[in-house]
This record gives C-alpha cells, sequence and structure tokens, in this order.
C-alpha cells in the first residue's frame, strides 16, 4: 500500500521546509508519491526533482492558486503541470504581484493598531519564498506582538482579524483555465462548503465543474469522516477525480504531520491512478 500526500509546502511559500528537506523528510516516514504544492509558484520544483531523483518517491509537479468564487475566496490544486509553460509562469508573477499590494495594506492596518514592522523584516522573514501572512505572523511572534501563529491569525491576520485585508485574485474559471492550458488537472482543494447547506453546495459544485474544474481533494489532512463522506459523494456524482494531502507546512502548523495530517489522513493508491491516466502521464 503506498503512501501518499498530495498538498505540502516549502519555504519557496509558506513552509517551513526547504524542497530538499521535504524530500528527506517524506522519504524518511516512507512516503512513496509527494506533490509540492506551494502558493503561487513552482519554483522550488526544480530543487526537489534533483533531491528526489535518486530516491524511490515519486514527485508529481503541482501548485495551490487562489481564486473567487461567488464572493468568496477558495484555493486550487493544478497537478502534473508543465513548468516551463512561459504563459503559466507571466500569469503565476501577475498573480504574486497581488500578494505584494496585500501585504503592503495589512501592514497600514497593523500600523494603525500600534504594531510597527516592516516590510524589510517580511521580506526576511520570507527569504526565497513567496511572501504570505504567515510570514508576517512570524515578525509578529519575534517581535512579542503575539504568542504564536494561532494568536497572530485569530487576532489580527484572520478572515475575523483586526489587521485582515482580502486579497484581489482572479475569478475561479480563470484559474482553471490557466491550469488546464498549462497542461495541469484542477483540483478544489479542501472544499469544506462553508456558509452553504447541501443544495448550494451540490449547485456550487456543478457550477465549477461547468467551468472546467476536474477533481476534487477529497481526503483532507483536517476533515473529518462526515466531510470526506460529503465530498466523496460529490466526487461520484459528477465523475470528478479524487486526491488528498496533508497541507504540510512544518512548524508553521504545528499540528499537521506530513503523510498524516492530524493522524487519520489516506489517500487511496488508485486516485492517483486516475489522476496520471488524466493528465496522460
Amino acid at each position: 500500500m503506498s503512501r501518499i500526500d498530495l498538498h505540502t509546502h516549502t519555504t519557496f511559500s509558506d513552509g517551513s521546509a526547504s524542497p530538499t528537506e521535504l524530500i528527506e523528510l517524506a522519504n524518511q516516514q516512507g512516503i512513496d508519491i509527494l506533490s509540492i504544492t506551494d502558493h503561487d509558484t513552482t519554483e522550488g520544483l526544480p530543487e526537489a526533482m534533483e533531491a528526489a531523483k535518486d530516491l524511490a518517491l515519486e514527485l508529481i509537479p503541482g501548485i495551490e492558486l487562489s481564486a473567487q468564487f461567488q464572493n468568496r475566496e477558495m484555493h486550487i490544486l493544478g497537478y502534473f503541470i508543465n513548468l516551463s509553460d512561459p504563459q503559466f509562469q507571466m500569469r503565476l508573477e501577475g498573480l504574486r504581484s497581488t500578494r505584494s499590494v496585500r501585504i503592503h495594506h495589512i501592514l497600514d492596518r497593523l500600523h494603525t493598531l500600534g504594531i510597527d514592522i516592516s516590510i524589510d523584516e517580511i521580506e526576511a522573514a520570507s527569504g526565497t519564498g513567496t511572501i504570505g501572512r504567515p510570514h508576517i505572523a512570524q515578525v509578529l511572534i519575534a517581535k512579542g506582538h503575539v504568542k504564536d501563529m494561532k494568536d497572530a491569525f485569530e487576532r489580527l491576520l484572520g478572515s475575523r482579524g483586526n489587521a485582515y485585508v482580502e486579497r484581489d485574485v482572479p475569478e475561479a474559471k480563470e484559474i482553471i483555465t490557466w491550469i488546464i492550458e498549462a497542461g495541469g488537472i484542477p483540483v478544489l482543494a479542501h472544499p469544506y462548503w462553508e456558509g452553504w447547506n447541501k443544495a448550494e453546495s451540490i449547485t456550487s459544485c456543478q457550477t465549477l465543474v461547468e467551468q472546467g474544474l476536474q477533481g476534487l481533494e477529497v481526503f483532507y489532512g483536517t476533515f473529518s469522516a462526515r466531510q470526506i463522506s460529503f465530498n466523496l459523494g460529490l466526487a461520484r456524482q459528477f465523475d470528478l477525480l479524487m486526491t488528498g494531502g496533508s497541507d504540510f507546512h512544518g512548524t508553521f502548523k504545528p499540528d499537521i504531520t506530513l503523510g498524516k495530517g492530524r493522524g487519520s489522513l489516506h489517500v487511496p493508491s488508485k486516485t492517483v491512478e486516475r489522476l496520471r491516466i488524466a493528465a496522460g502521464q
């Protein structure tokens, strides 16, 4: 039985492990198939591929992109993308620029709250990675403004926090098209369907399928059996591919373990087999 994790992050976005470190950790933990799905960037994948080339570990190139859908933000995973597609890389560069704009607006909000941190400090925290809210949280923790990541997001950076700023991102239909045009398979990440009842969730899923969505992340690191069952039903109803992953961020999410999530993650081998076929691999 293969151990599979198709949703992980490195220092190239908002993870604490470098691509090489993540590959080494996956190998040590007996993971057979891994996908690195950094936010808005594929820049960590060449390093990961080099680290994995002599190991009995299959690395699937992936990415996680933010999108707007019915006035809310959702995340869409892309698998087996063509890393060298110039149009896709240009689009990613534009998407990353929206992160920079958002970060500056968040810093402005923090300043009005009497919290003085600079963009230079945020960039230093992110290193080579795409800047995100966890890097702001790192600086807030280091300077004693908050206790930990949870405190940072609950009080300041999360959707209900005092410094929260919504990000301006493309519509889901556009993001799905980007992934398909780059040769990839678009999959809705951690579909919680928050705020929708059952009928609304089904209708929303149908709309996404009509826009080109090809899969659902049915098996997720923090999903309950009930959530898995509901998404499994949607996947079967709309003949969607199924994927799964821990959403590993290293020390940024210390309760999430690579390959296990919060302990019960299991991604069936057949999900990867079907994903390969869909991608023509």
